[in-house]
């Protein structure tokens, strides 16, 4: 059925479907990502191109409220497309799809600077038919997306008719949300900054790191979760945006003030006391909460470590990676900071711990990086 058709609408269907275009200039690819977005009934691909030029012209006259979009094309090529894909709608969301190699995560990093809300590892053709784990996190990032999008367009949801469904009970009307309770700070001066983050992630990390006057009081540990390639070439980002020294941790180095580690893709990262010196320990465990790296764990170790000395920063991501870690740290007496809702990607991680009540801060992106100079350069007195 054309995506022109002229659909009846209805009044009792709830929220229409995701509406996504997918940018790839192999037509195979296209169709297998179409048709793995297509199998969730909450997604609906409405358009493709093949090139930058041809998304940037659908998008100027369509309704698409999420972008996928390859990063090597002909024409145009992902990141010259992505500004003018910003720049013909406001608030849209883009996904950039690469493959793994140094080259495609360092322009998909470049991307995310400029504006992408996320981006996706991309399997080769040959092995995208089976690639399960790629189409969950897809379908699962453009879901998530796609709600971030209408949170800030609420008539999106709504916009485009849709074919007329079997009658459900219509949703009861959301209420006031509840307040958030914060807690009071910490009363210890802090010795280490964990940060803990996902979708919309890196851009957060540049603004909040590229805020802290070009010099780390304490040692900064993130976790990002991404793939062993992509962050590599996030530290590397992170240290032009920063000014502080940065790069992935290496297991058994020591934990320095000053330093910014990031935890590399495909492991944990986390502190331990050895001989009376605090190290980096990289960890090959299970995954928790589908990630590895995952924030839990970075989380528990550096409460067992520094106890109440011991600052946390939630940033914008899907789930609620960092909830149970954060309580570990409240319990051990230090302080949680998340991102606010209204300048999240998705409030997923930070919503489920300032929810949660461990937070003694929620705040907008441009508050953070002052608030966290002024707990980091606090008298111990």
């Amino acid at each position: 059925m054309s995506v022109n058709t002229q659909l009846a609408p209805t009044a009792d269907v709830g929220p229409q479907p995701v509406r996504v275009m997918v940018v790839d200039d192999s037509a195979v690819i296209r169709g297998l990502i179409s048709k793995a977005l297509e199998a969730d009934p909450a997604i609906k691909v409405m358009h493709s191109a093949s090139n930058g030029q041809m998304a940037v012209d659908i998008v100027q006259r369509s309704n698409v409220e999420v972008v996928v979009l390859d990063v090597e094309m002909p024409v145009m090529d992902g990141l010259t497309a992505l500004p003018k894909l910003l720049a013909a709608k406001p608030g849209l969301q883009v996904v950039m799809a690469s493959t793994l190699t140094r080259r495609n995560a360092d322009i998909s990093l470049q991307a995310l600077a400029a504006g992408a809300a996320d981006y996706v590892a991309k399997p080769s053709s040959s092995e995208l038919v089976s690639a399960e784990a790629f189409k969950r996190e897809l379908t699962a990032k453009v879901k998530a997306l796609g709600q971030a999008y209408r949170r800030k367009h609420p008539d999106s949801a709504t916009a485009a008719p849709t074919l007329v469904r079997r009658s459900v009970a219509p949703a009861a009307p959301a209420g006031p949300p509840a307040p958030i309770k914060l807690r009071a700070e910490a009363t210890l001066q802090p010795e280490i900054l964990a940060i803990g983050s996902s979708t919309g992630g890196p851009q957060a990390l540049f603004k909040v790191l590229g805020g802290l006057g070009g010099k780390a009081e304490l040692p900064i540990l993130v976790t990002q979760h991404m793939p062993a390639t992509f962050t590599a070439i996030l530290a590397e980002h992170i240290a032009q945006a920063s000014k502080i020294p940065t790069a992935e941790a290496r297991d058994g180095e020591p934990v320095l003030r000053g330093r910014i580690y990031v935890a590399p893709g495909d492991i944990h990262m986390t502190v331990a006391i050895e001989d009376g010196r605090k190290v980096i320990r990289l960890v090959k465990s299970a995954p928790e909460n589908f990630c590895r790296p995952a924030v839990d764990p970075m989380l528990r170790s550096v409460a067992a470590a520094y106890g109440a000395r011991t600052m946390v920063l939630i940033l914008t991501g899907m789930g609620s990676d960092g909830q149970k870690g954060s309580a570990t740290v409240v319990a051990a007496g230090g302080t949680v900071v998340a991102q606010d809702e209204a300048s999240s990607v998705v409030w997923g991680m930070p919503g489920a711990v300032a929810k949660a009540g461990l937070c003694s801060a929620v705040l907008p992106l441009p508050e953070i990086a002052p608030y966290l100079r002024r707990l980091a350069m606090r008298s111990a007195a």
